[in-house]
């Protein structure tokens, strides 16, 4: 399974969407809320090239955007395919 990290805020509608997401498509994912950790912002901030609204997603180091992304790519069908992609070391 892919490594997903999702940068979140506790009370925001579209990172429980995006969690609920990816929980239904059982992927594991590793989230950093960047109001508890500030110094997640900056690291958010600079990951996703400026992007500053939550969530950001992210897989296997691949930047896909927020919450409406995940969806979009869920619906072309584009979304199980990189969560199941293998990491090769």
């Amino acid at each position: 399974m892919s490594k997903v990290d999702i940068y979140t805020k506790s009370w925001c509608p579209f990172c429980q969407r995006a969690k609920a997401l990816l929980e239904k498509l059982g992927a594991a994912y590793t989230e950093y809320d960047v109001e508890a950790d500030p110094a997640r912002l900056a690291e958010m901030v600079e990951r996703s090239k400026g992007g500053r609204t939550v969530p950001q997603v992210f897989i296997d180091g691949k930047y896909i955007g927020g919450s409406d992304d995940l969806h979009a790519l869920h619906y072309a069908g584009e979304l199980i395919a990189l969560l199941e992609a293998r990491t090769i070391a």
